[in-house]
């Protein structure tokens, strides 16, 4: 009889660790639907009704043609680990010099590029300095009086 409350105990404990386990899931920028988002056509829609049906853009072009950019991210952090984004669409909607919508594009994830930096040390030229050296380097250098320096010529 006592068999049953130690299991009950251990499975419940394992089912609360196991939680911790699961990624918290987010999602970012731009969120409609695809009946919102097919809604926008080429010829039909301008500015002002892309606006009016979708929201002011994530962002706009700067340069070139004007195109607003909705942009999605789903991200997923796993427990005790960094965020990363798991899904991202974009819809790029082009405008003709009139703002009349000229073209709809969507990507996703296939145009994401995944930078990965080169370790935790900037790469330099020159001699390494050790940390004595950068504590202790610049004394006498900044504000020395010398040739060009205060009063001289």
């Amino acid at each position: 009889m006592t068999v049953k409350p130690v299991l009950a105990l251990c499975l419940g404990t394992a089912a609360l660790a196991l939680s911790g386990c699961n990624s918290i899931r987010g999602q970012n920028g731009f969120v409609g639907d695809s009946t919102i988002t097919n809604s926008v056509l080429p010829g039909t829609d301008n500015q002002a009704s892309v606006e009016r049906t979708m929201g002011r853009p994530t962002f706009v072009s700067q340069f070139g043609e004007p195109v607003w950019y909705y942009v999605t991210s789903t991200t997923g952090q796993p427990a005790f680990g960094t965020a990363r984004i798991t899904d991202q669409r974009v819809i790029a909607i082009r405008f003709d010099p009139k703002g009349n919508v000229a073209s709809v594009d969507r990507t996703g994830m296939e145009l994401v590029a995944q930078i990965d930096p080169n370790g935790d040390k900037t790469p330099t030229l020159g001699r390494e300095r050790g940390f004595l050296e950068d504590l202790f380097g610049n004394i006498g250098q900044v504000g020395g009086v010398g040739p060009g320096g205060p009063g001289g010529q």
